[in-house]
């Protein structure tokens, strides 16, 4: 996985909310596309959740992005 990949489904005109798994197990769900910020070098994100908590990711640990469904 890539930073571009992630930019893409943050960026999307319909945006999905998108889960991010990490190579060391953890899950985090983006809910809203300004829940998500990206540090200059590309190589950090931060994904806050809807509680104003976040966690901190390092790119290069994403191992997969999970699209969630539309609603009906």
């Amino acid at each position: 996985m890539n930073v571009e990949q992630i930019k893409e489904l943050n960026n999307a005109q319909l945006f999905r909310p998108f889960t991010i798994h990490s190579a060391d197990g953890r899950d985090v769900t983006v809910h809203h596309p300004e829940f998500i910020a990206l540090a200059p070098s590309g190589r950090f994100l931060v994904v806050y959740q809807p509680d104003d908590s976040f966690r901190t990711i390092d790119v290069r640990l994403v191992t997969a992005l999970d699209v969630s469904s539309p609603e009906n």
